[in-house]
């Protein structure tokens, strides 16, 4: 089971190595600022979102959820 904590996690030490602010992703992808705080308590986002998150931080949505540790999309 993916636990959102999780993913948030994953998402923020991502957007960290790429040196993106949490504030400027969800601004340019048109997400509530809320989002991040709706996922460490346990509200999981819609699979669309999730998929720009990951377009906008360059890797895979399987990465975001753990089931690789290899962040580049598989083409």
């Amino acid at each position: 089971m993916y636990k959102s904590l999780n993913i948030a996690e994953m998402i923020k030490s991502r957007a960290k190595e790429k040196n993106i602010s949490l504030k400027t992703m969800l601004s340019d992808l048109s997400l509530g600022s809320n989002t991040m705080s709706n996922m460490r308590h346990d509200r999981m986002i819609a699979a669309d979102s999730l998929a720009r998150i990951a377009d906008y931080l360059g890797c895979s949505v399987d990465y975001l959820l753990g089931r690789t540790d290899n962040p580049e999309i598989n083409r």
